[in-house]
């Protein structure tokens, strides 16, 4: 059957999906990803201190040294931090130099889990006030999609330059005011690699992995620990957020009850998502709405007969979609998923506009599949092997900045139907604060469903929020307007407890369209200070 591929935050989606799948997904394995003689280019790259320490040492070997236990793998030296508590997961870290930025404190390495899935991680200390500012978790979507996008598209301290050949300075990076762990999940995914070419396929399960590493990275780094921890991403993060979140705060709320020695309570504060994919049921219902009488409509008559066609399938779509909700069942969610996808998105593709900022054409011969020809060079940049070898990545590994099998994985469960937004009730009634923010010429995650759900999530502060009308936001540094906020909570004092806000001239990724904003709105955030004066 001929099959017709949708763009989906952010991979494409395909309309001639077999029927679901078992729990576990085989991927492509190891083997087919690594190219060259690794040896060959580990010894060309390591630097001489390193090559001095694991000299003699034998692949896999443990050693002990200053009270810390290090191991030689893939001809690489790393740190290992273990925990009594996590018998099924253990890190390996090591120290990058002259990467990206050699200004800051780094580290990289990976997350691994029962022996053979293994998350890739990479740290970046502030550029201001290491010990007091807040720590950040940064997540890319996809799902399938690496967390380098957003280091080295977005928010990052470098940004790509010379078509993949070299990095250039970031100044409106999110480590201007704090420490940001760029981290890529779930397996197979950017840098990060299972051994038998398995995959997590649902969100629940790639939560618990995220909550492991940072108990392990907080056990290694305790200077860390003490600090706001703030959970961020964008895209299909959206969906991935509610669940991490969920999984730190109920995991807090255990060790309340049953202390484990060893074991951090992490400081949850904040969940941040940039144009998510939250609450399915919602934001579909607004796509002919963006569509057609959005800020940049897609179709010039919003009567139209391509309008009309739009809003004849939001009815079913919804329909399915309640249905997802109701069973949790696969056998209900991926037909909502190719149904939706297909009949609302799908019509969208045909226009030859960037589905992730309509204000632009994508011609894909030079825009990448994608539309941005950055995500391409991002693969160059990231599969130098000197890069490689810095960063502690087995150099015959290759890296792609998304990867369309995890994305499929995700999609035979059903996993982007589920309403995500449900799991945020308890944690912003237990005074975790919530700011959801979307660049208005996005048409994937669009600004006006993103802004719907929030009106319509039970919690102590929908009543103030559904009341709180938009008032502007201007940039402190320039005094330029650069959105519209609603806030509920704080009573104008604070940054808020339920937010939302509208980021003009930006798309799916606003700290690309808009660095400077972005760092603005991140900062003021973080430091719970009010986004716009009454």
């Amino acid at each position: 059957m001929k099959s017709t591929s949708l763009l989906l935050p952010l991979l494409f989606f395909s309309s001639s999906f077999a029927s679901p799948v078992v729990e576990q997904v085989v991927l492509s394995t190891p083997e087919t990803l690594r190219t060259g003689n690794t040896l060959h280019l580990v010894n060309e790259w390591l630097d001489d201190a390193k090559k001095a320490i694991l000299k003699g040492k034998n692949n896999l070997e443990k050693w002990y040294h200053d009270g810390k236990q290090f191991i030689k793998q893939n001809e690489l030296l790393y740190e290992l931090v273990s925990h009594p508590a996590l018998e099924e997961h253990q890190l390996r870290v090591t120290e990058p130099t002259a990467l990206c930025d050699p200004s800051v404190k780094q580290y990289s390495g990976y997350l691994d889990i029962a022996d053979d899935k293994h998350l890739f991680f990479w740290f970046f200390e502030s550029r201001s006030s290491p010990s007091t500012d807040p720590l950040v978790l940064w997540l890319n979507g996809g799902p399938g999609c690496s967390s380098s996008t957003g280091l080295l598209f977005e928010l990052g301290p470098c940004r790509i330059a010379d078509e993949g050949r070299n990095t250039t300075h970031n100044k409106h990076s999110w480590t201007e005011s704090a420490n940001v762990i760029f981290l890529d999940q779930p397996v197979n995914v950017g840098f990060s690699y299972a051994d038998d070419g398995t995959t997590v396929n649902n969100s629940p399960v790639a939560g618990k992995d995220v909550h492991a590493f940072l108990e392990l990275f907080l056990s290694r780094f305790p200077e860390y620990s003490k600090l706001p921890l703030h959970i961020s991403g964008e895209s299909y993060a959206g969906t991935y957020l509610p669940n991490i979140a969920s999984i730190i705060f109920n995991a807090n709320k255990q060790l309340d009850l049953v202390p484990v020695p060893g074991f951090k309570k992490l400081n949850l504060e904040s969940v941040l998502i940039g144009n998510g994919l939250t609450d399915p049921y919602v934001q579909m219902g607004s796509v002919a709405d963006y569509a057609c009488e959005g800020p940049y409509p897609v179709y010039k008559d919003p009567q139209g007969p391509e309008c009309s066609a739009l809003r004849t399938k939001i009815p079913t779509c919804q329909r399915l979609i309640k249905s997802c909700y109701s069973s949790g069942s696969r056998f209900s969610c991926v037909p909502a998923l190719l149904y939706c996808n297909s009949q609302l998105f799908g019509p969208l593709m045909q226009t030859g506009l960037n589905p992730y900022d309509v204000r632009r054409k994508c011609d894909r011969s030079k825009d990448g599949q994608l539309c941005y020809a950055e995500m391409d060079h991002i693969d160059v940049w990231m599969n130098e092997p000197k890069n490689k070898v810095a960063l502690g990545v087995d150099p015959g590994l290759k890296f792609a900045s998304c990867n369309m099998e995890v994305n499929q994985a995700f999609a035979f469960q059903g996993d982007g139907m589920h309403n995500s937004a449900a799991l945020l009730t308890e944690l912003v009634d237990g005074g975790i604060r919530l700011l959801i923010y979307a660049g208005n010429a996005d048409m994937m995650c669009n600004f006006m469903g993103n802004e719907r759900w929030l009106d319509v999530l039970p919690s102590s502060f929908q009543s103030e929020f559904v009341d709180a009308k938009p008032i502007p936001w201007v940039t402190a540094g320039t005094g330029e307007l650069a959105g519209s906020v609603r806030s509920a909570g704080g009573k104008g004092f604070t940054a808020g407890n339920v937010t939302f806000v509208t980021v003009y001239e930006a798309g799916h990724m606003v700290p690309f369209d808009q660095p400077e904003a972005a760092l603005d709105l991140f900062s003021r955030w973080i430091s719970n200070t009010p986004l716009s004066v009454q």
